[in-house]
């Protein structure tokens, strides 16, 4: 039967309604159409990034510099010798007493010398440090040593260190963690 613009079109019967798609077909189809549209916006989305901004790495040296510049602002020699909080934080990294000591409990490297120490040793300051993070950030220290770091690791880094263990779910080291981000590379 010939129907108007020349196409052919033929009567349905029951042999034909058989050759229709099943229900999970037409959703696997519409489905999959779906995900080619999602998986194309995000690829021009990851196209308008500049290419560093998906792929860029940290090292626990670029977290410790950028924090040791927040706290001691850039001092001379590394911030040591600095005293801050009063006198109560000391050094490159202005350690208290409390976050010396919980880094000290669970290292006796730390633990062999006393917290006056981080007032001009840096690197001694950088073991405070690592031992405080290898307590309350263990995984993201990890990743930071082995310099496979995200920047969500250096952020969560950087706020226990300003807010203490759980200054990762403080709002108030969110302003520290601004200061900390614009320092890094």
């Amino acid at each position: 039967m010939l129907e108007p613009f020349g196409v052919k079109t033929e009567p349905a019967t029951a042999d034909r309604l058989d050759q229709w798609p099943s229900r999970a077909a037409l959703l696997h189809s519409y489905q999959t159409r779906h995900m080619r549209l999602v998986t194309i916006l995000l690829a021009l989305l990851g196209l308008a990034l500049p290419a560093d901004a998906c792929s860029r790495t940290y090292s626990w040296d670029d977290a410790l510099r950028a924090i040791r510049e927040v706290e001691t602002g850039g001092l001379p020699d590394h911030g040591r010798g600095a005293r801050g909080d009063g006198g109560k934080a000391l050094g490159p990294f202005q350690i208290h007493a409390a976050y010396w000591q919980d880094a000290a409990d669970r290292d006796p490297l730390v633990a062999a010398q006393s917290h006056s120490v981080c007032l001009k040793d840096l690197a001694y300051s950088r073991q405070v440090v690592g031992s405080y993070m290898r307590r309350y950030a263990k995984a993201e220290t990890a990743r930071l040593r082995a310099g496979k770091g995200t920047l969500a690791d250096v952020e969560k880094v950087a706020r226990i260190h300003n807010g203490g263990p759980r200054g990762h779910r403080k709002a108030a080291t969110l302003a520290y963690w601004k200061k900390v981000r614009a320092l890094l590379p």
